[in-house]
């Protein structure tokens, strides 16, 4: 076969895998924040950036933009994009400055029956060329759209999760690709499966963010997995008395033997008293639910 004839048909085939890909319908999009807002480094007004972020969706092929009227039973995703900074900083080594600007892109769909949201981040960035406003400005807008494809990628991503199965998530598991890694834990842990506790707790031993680690100990009590409750007694030492109080309603929420005995000491026991009531509280709240579960479990022909 001719090169030439060997190309032409991967075009068409490509082509092909391409339009058999799903399209996602989507609401016009909506730019939130301050960022946005009368941003010299970026000389936009939000209507600019929601242009771009329209234009990137579009150019994915995997998008079908929807009217503004579209009802909501039509199910299509709201995309919400949030610019929480735009910044210039310096590298090691590089006389250079850089333009930075990250981008939060939530995904909402209703009419099921639960609503649907995620939340999809990146982070562009782009070297300043030319040492004068227009050159950072240049710079700031090549490193917007840099993070506008990002978050449009990764949205791909969470969307075609949504349609795979348990098995395929975990093999997505050992993936090289660590936004293909974390769009299948984030799949499999709001499925409850089993896969998603283990690095879930790797990531409550890791976190720093004290936002991704509440998020990560609800998405754990959700799970109602019990292996994490030793995590989270060790991440109770040495922290304030408030997060010290969401620690025990967690521990509380996934129950077990170990949860209880930790709640009993620390009722018995704390040094700080509204440490001790939270414990006090999740005890008794631990114990009612064990007892309405033993007496469905027994049925209604059964005595107390």
């Amino acid at each position: 076969m001719k090169p030439a004839l060997v190309l032409a048909s991967c075009v068409v085939l490509f082509g092909a895998c391409r339009s058999q890909a799903p399209r996602y319908p989507v609401a016009p999009v909506e730019v939130s924040g301050s960022t946005v807002k009368d941003n010299a480094l970026l000389g936009l007004a939000p209507e600019g950036v929601a242009t771009l972020l329209t234009e990137a969706l579009k150019a994915s092929g995997r998008f079908e933009p929807q009217p503004e009227d579209t009802p909501r039973e039509k199910r299509p995703w709201r995309l919400t994009l949030d610019v929480p900074f735009t910044r210039e900083v310096l590298k090691d080594g590089d006389p250079r400055s850089y333009a930075e600007v990250g981008g939060s892109l939530t995904l909402e769909r209703f009419g099921g029956d639960l609503p649907q949201q995620y939340e999809v981040v990146g982070l562009g960035e782009a070297p300043v060329e030319e040492d004068t406003p227009a050159g950072r400005q240049k710079a700031m807008r090549v490193a917007l759209e840099s993070v506008l494809r990002q978050v449009t990628s990764s949205a791909v991503l969470q969307l075609a999760a949504l349609d795979r199965s348990d098995e395929a998530l975990v093999q997505d598991l050992r993936a090289d690709d660590p936004p293909t890694r974390s769009v299948a834990l984030r799949t499999l842990a709001e499925r409850h499966h089993p896969a998603a506790a283990p690095l879930l707790i790797d990531q409550l031993k890791d976190a720093t963010d004290a936002d991704a680690l509440r998020k990560t100990m609800g998405t754990l009590v959700e799970m109602k997995a019990r292996s994490a409750v030793p995590v989270l007694i060790d991440l109770a030492r040495g922290k304030d008395f408030g997060f010290v109080q969401e620690i025990v309603f967690a521990v509380g929420e996934i129950g077990g033997p170990e949860a209880e005995a930790y709640l009993y000491t620390v009722a018995q026991g704390h040094d700080v008293p509204a440490v001790q009531a939270a414990a006090q509280q999740a005890l008794d709240t631990l114990y009612a639910s064990r007892k309405h579960a033993t007496a469905e479990a027994r049925g209604t022909g059964h005595a107390d």
